[in-house]
């Protein structure tokens, strides 16, 4: 009995010791693709004259592109990354589906519709599409949770019920395609999702999303933990499921809004980056929700410096690589869970 115990403590010691150093990793992927970012592009800046662009008040081109032009766009895609990873992590555990993701409960669908419609409608107001896809993504998430209520929430009614919303949404974002052709361009390129153009006043948007929902998240970890044990044990472990369940999609919804309302329609990120973090750190979303969230930032930053300089000059959306990228990995997660 007592070397069944000393084993079984060797053995949790040496997980925690493996999970901390795959964070490790991840941090140092994240900075990294934050690092790559800042230095790369049509002009070439070395780590040192990052430094001192950011730290010196010595005017110069070098600090020019720096603070006008990478580090915002840099920062918003290290945040994108965080908000769609943690909400797609959420959204795997309270579905207790490994392809769940933001699209699931209708997000997407429902910002890019008050989105199309802003740049299609009104072009002149393009000031109107965060603000606006932001709360058509909320607007879309509260309705289908009208519709998967009955008598309480199940994940598979919330699945249902954002297909079918998804579907009605899109096929609306098609028909103002159809009717107003001659203003596709602007709106095709904010549905694929990219980084372009983005400033501080996005920054501005979406940090406070991420710094409450990202706390929010944290907090929540051990109520993830124990949905995942199953409704019936989380009860007889003084759970109330159902309002948990809520408020983590409620969290959930709110971050992927955020992310979606200032880059775009990207996907995949909700759904690869959580899956892989886990297939490295476990289900103990302890671990899992720091993990995914550094590695989101790696794979947003990583992606977006790829989308710029695999075809300079011409500069193609983040959306575009994330794509390529999820889609195998997508088939990839079915074949192994079939």
């Amino acid at each position: 009995m007592l070397n069944k115990k000393i084993f079984s403590y060797k053995g949790t010691r040496d997980r925690s010791e493996w999970r901390v150093f795959i964070l490790a990793i991840f941090l140092f992927l994240a900075l990294g693709g934050i690092a790559l970012s800042l230095s790369v592009g049509a002009l070439s800046i070395s780590l040192n004259e990052i430094i001192t662009a950011i730290f010196s008040d010595n005017p110069g081109a070098n600090r020019q592109v720096i603070w006008n032009i990478r580090l915002p766009r840099t920062l918003v895609g290290a945040l994108v990354g965080v908000n769609l990873s943690l909400a797609g992590a959420i959204l795997q555990g309270v579905m207790k589906n490994p392809l769940a993701d933001p699209h699931i409960i209708g997000v997407s669908s429902g910002a890019g519709l008050a989105g199309v419609s802003i740049m299609v409608l009104f072009p002149h107001k393009e000031y109107l599409v965060t603000p606006f896809a932001f709360f058509g993504a909320m607007l879309a998430a509260i309705f289908i949770y009208i519709l998967a209520w009955k008598g309480g929430i199940r994940p598979v009614r919330i699945i249902l019920a954002g297909v079918a919303v998804s579907a009605f949404l899109n096929s609306a974002i098609s028909a103002l395609l159809v009717f107003y052709s001659d203003r596709v361009h602007g709106a095709l390129m904010w549905m694929v999702g990219g980084l372009s153009a983005r400033s501080w006043p996005h920054l501005d948007i979406i940090l406070p999303y991420t710094m409450i929902g990202g706390i929010l998240a944290i907090l929540g970890a051990r109520r993830l933990n124990i949905l995942n044990l199953g409704d019936e044990i989380a009860r007889g472990l003084g759970l109330n499921v159902e309002v948990s369940r809520i408020a983590l999609t409620a969290v959930a919804a709110l971050m992927a809004a955020s992310a979606v309302s200032v880059v775009g329609l990207l996907g995949f990120v909700g759904l690869i980056v959580p899956h892989a973090a886990r297939l490295l750190v476990g289900s103990d979303y302890r671990y899992l929700l720091p993990a995914s969230a550094l590695l989101g930032v790696a794979v947003v930053t990583l992606s977006d410096t790829l989308a710029r300089v695999a075809f300079a000059p011409i500069e193609i959306p983040v959306g575009i690589i994330m794509a390529f990228v999820g889609a195998p990995f997508f088939l990839y997660l079915l074949r192994r869970d079939a």
